[in-house]
Parts: structure tokens; sequence; C-alpha cells
């Protein structure tokens, strides 16, 4: 079972030394579900991570379908991260991925002071891919 945003949120808010919310991070990675092998290709990498990150989207029916996302990296920190991004979009109406902000949600975990500009940015590639898939979505389903 995938942890909600909001645990997540309250689990980062008893954490008071950044050693044990990256500790917490890494732990939410390890507990993703598994990635399948022939998802790691090109087409399901996220481009501008430093890390590798794959990502594959599953759309459901109708014209604001409900997205949901698999994801994977092959670092420890960017896993967690990536648990984090599915924790918040997946399973969620294409239109309410469109709206939501992400960068909120990592300055109310302190995400944003705490991760190298690297990390962030390719944080922000992960976003703007799921955000694309959302988009086109709603896009297509017109």
């Amino acid at each position: 079972m995938m942890n909600t945003i909001q645990a997540i949120r309250d689990d980062f808010a008893f954490l008071d030394e950044w050693e044990d919310k990256y500790r917490y991070v890494i732990d939410l990675g390890e507990a993703l579900p598994p990635f399948p092998e022939d998802a790691r290709d090109a087409g399901h990498k996220v481009q501008g991570c430093v890390s590798q990150v794959w990502l594959v989207s599953d759309r459901g029916e109708g014209p604001d379908p409900v997205l949901t996302f698999l994801g994977d990296s092959d670092a420890h920190i960017v896993r967690g991260l990536v648990a984090i991004m599915l924790a918040l979009f997946s399973g969620r109406r294409a239109s309410e991925i469109v709206s939501t902000d992400a960068e909120a949600l990592m300055r109310s975990l302190g995400l944003d002071e705490h991760l190298t500009p690297q990390r962030a940015n390719g944080l922000r590639a992960m976003v703007r891919r799921i955000k694309q898939d959302a988009q086109s979505a709603l896009t297509e389903s017109v």
C-alpha cells in the first residue's frame, strides 16, 4: 500500500533531524512497488534528471481520466522523491494533477532547501513529465 501524501506530510513533521528525514525518504523509495524491467528504456526515462528516473503512466477512461503512475530510479534518495511524487499525483484526475502545486509541497516539507540543485531540477523534470501526461490525457479525450 502506497503512502498517502498526508501521511508523508505528518511523518515529515514528526521528524526533527534532516538525517532522519533523508532516511525516511530512502525508506519511501524502498517501499515502491516493483518497476517493470521492460519499461527501463529511453521512452520511459525522464529527461533532465542526473540520476536515471523512469516513469510509466496509465490512463483511465473518460474526459477527465484518473492517471496512475509507476516510477523508479537508480539512486536511493531520488527513488524516495519518486515515491513522494507518486503519492502526490498517482490515482488522481488529470485536471487535479495539472492544477497541483508540487513546488508548494516541496517547500512545506522543506525539501526545496535540502536538495542539491541537480536533484531539485530532476524533481521538476519529473513533475513536468507527469503534468504533460495529464495535460495530454485531457486534450486527447476532448
